[in-house]
């Protein structure tokens, strides 16, 4: 998992815990290569320093755009976006993306929190520099995991506003939680058990079921979280992570538990060789936009994994 720069609609609060990203976690806003897809004309965020960035493409023009693009009213839409240079504030992506899903759609995004482990490169580059007495004191300071409080780690700033948008749920993992908004928010995110950061049992495997979309904006396929999926299916190995969790006392402990071996080493590899015509693709202004089934993505990826990985 990674990071970079990085939409949505009200649905009662349900109870969820913010995840932290475990390592080799999927990010959001790198830039990477592109498949082949068939393209669709569309032109809604401007770059920086133009007019309309200044003023704020507008909520109303970037629903027609998404709408252009292919996402239908009432989709499920897994997002990952990466708003430098776009000059689009992320309350204004959010809102426009879920008037494109409409009342029945629902937004999702990664909410991922790497440093609230000590097996994470997050937490290594936390540490790095101090002395042995220092970096146990840091741990020993560090805060539990509170999916109502904790902000998402390198996830960007639509990844925030979905998090912290009225009605929006999060799921309870600690490293690596989703945050929603929308009809099926609670429903999708409702099971995150500690061992399936990414896994048929997380939000993602819900996300397969559900035959959502994925939308990658001014990112590539590097941070494409649906590709972890495919991990579990092709029996990846498994290691040990640590993370602080709260105790119904109100204080906090560290937990340890084994899961998949997350690594996205490979995701653009994997994102290039996606099969042709299975996404659409299109133009955001002078950035880029891909729309398509997360389930092709997917199962895509698990032929992947089995002919190249060994």
């Amino acid at each position: 998992m990674a990071e970079p720069d990085p939409p949505t609609a009200a649905v009662p609060p349900a109870p969820a815990v913010r995840p932290l990203p475990p390592d080799g976690s999927p990010g959001l806003l790198r830039a990477a290569p592109e498949p082949s897809v068939r393209t669709a004309p569309v032109d809604g965020i401007r770059p920086r320093g133009s007019t309309a960035a200044r003023g704020g493409p507008g909520r109303a023009h970037l629903a027609r755009s998404f709408r252009a693009l292919g996402v239908r009213p009432g989709t499920t839409l897994l997002v990952h976006a990466g708003l430098r240079g776009t000059g689009v504030p992320p309350d204004t992506l959010r809102q426009a993306l879920t008037d494109a899903l409409g009342p029945g759609g629902t937004l999702v995004v990664p909410a991922f929190t790497a440093a609230n482990s000590d097996t994470s490169d997050a937490y290594r580059a936390l540490v790095a520099g101090l002395t042995p007495d220092g970096a146990r004191a840091f741990r020993a300071a560090m805060p539990p995991f509170d999916a109502a409080t904790t902000p998402s780690q390198g996830m960007g700033r639509l990844a925030e506003s979905v998090r912290t948008a009225p009605g929006a749920v999060r799921s309870a993992h600690p490293q690596t939680s989703f945050a929603a908004v929308g009809h099926h928010a609670a429903e999708l995110l409702a099971h995150h058990p500690l061992h399936s950061h990414l896994g048929e049992n997380s939000p993602l495997g819900a996300l397969y079921r559900a035959a959502a979309h994925v939308l990658m904006i001014n990112v590539g396929f590097e941070v494409c979280t649906a590709f972890h999926l495919a991990e579990y299916r092709v029996n990846a190995p498994l290691r040990t992570y640590r993370c602080v969790v709260p105790t119904p006392d109100g204080g906090k402990k560290w937990t340890e538990y084994e899961d998949v071996r997350l690594d996205d080493s490979d995701f653009g590899a994997i994102g290039a060789a996606f099969t042709r015509g299975m996404a659409r693709k299109g133009r955001l202004g002078n950035r880029s936009a891909l729309l398509f089934p997360l389930r092709a993505a997917v199962d895509h990826a698990v032929e992947w994994m089995t002919e190249k990985r060994h």
